[in-house]
């Protein structure tokens, strides 16, 4: 029984490693990209413009922290495992979402 878990990608078709099958690849479709939903700790979602708070202390570098309570300026999503780039306390940061939440 073909299960399809491991597929050869050849120029113009794909090809099962298991047992052989091949289809051209024009026979599989692209799923269009869902549009990206950021939410907060709390599952509030988030978007550019919006004001976060930390809702734990964070280690930057060296001594520095930022305090759990922070207010941050107005966010913007960026791409990434830190999903916000937004300046608290005057110094600018990448925050994971699950550290924040809606102001």
């Amino acid at each position: 029984m073909c299960e399809m878990t491991e597929v050869l990608e050849f120029p113009d078709k794909w090809e099962c490693v298991t047992c052989g099958h091949e289809w051209p690849r024009e026979a599989t479709p692209e799923a269009p990209e869902a549009p990206r939903v950021v939410k907060d700790a709390h599952g509030n979602v988030l978007a550019d413009g919006d004001c976060v708070v930390l809702i734990k202390d964070l280690k930057l570098g060296g001594s520095s922290v930022l305090k759990g309570g922070s207010k941050s300026k107005p966010i913007r999503l960026v791409d990434g495992d830190h999903e916000i780039d937004c300046k608290v306390d005057g110094i600018g940061v990448r925050l994971k979402a699950c550290f924040v939440k809606k102001a």
